[in-house]
């Protein structure tokens, strides 16, 4: 990403896809994050889903801007959880591509083993998921390593996301 629009990029996300990772795994269906500048000029973020249970989960932590030239490059961490509870650390959360309006989002870390694909909305278009599909080679990643995420008014399967 050349540059991030922090304030157009602040609000709710809905996951479509993502690289499998333990912390997501108890989430069925309608995982969401919710993005807002909080009082210290961080990013306040807040992640929920429905679990297989079919009952809410929610975590909540803190992102800081770590790279200042294009501001795509964050720290996310989450109280209480190991290796992710210092407010400052590493680059672990690159917005790598986005929607010229900001509809969808491709997210990924430095080394490219996790990978989420955001939307505003709980569905795209193909030309979007073509879009999506382009920037994760782009990336230098598989989209067969994504799988899709179910979501009330979108997808309703998980399955590799080169399958869909």
């Amino acid at each position: 990403m050349p540059s991030l629009e922090l304030d157009r990029y602040l609000g709710t996300w809905y996951q479509l896809a993502a690289v499998p990772q333990f912390f997501n795994l108890v989430c069925a269906r309608d995982t969401m994050a919710t993005y807002a500048l909080d009082p210290q000029g961080n990013v306040s973020v807040r992640n929920r889903c429905t679990t297989w249970m079919g009952t809410p989960n929610e975590i909540s932590g803190t992102a800081t801007v770590n790279d200042r030239v294009t501001g795509a490059q964050l720290h996310v961490s989450f109280p209480g959880v190991p290796t992710q509870e210092s407010l400052e650390g590493p680059t672990n959360y690159i917005v790598t591509a986005l929607g010229d309006d900001y509809s969808w989002a491709l997210v990924t870390d430095p080394s490219r083993l996790s990978g989420f694909v955001l939307s505003r909305t709980p569905a795209l278009n193909e030309a979007q998921w073509q879009q999506i599909r382009t920037a994760i080679e782009a990336a230098g990643q598989s989209q067969c390593m994504y799988l899709t995420s179910p979501t009330t008014g979108g997808l309703s399967g998980i399955a590799p996301l080169c399958t869909v």
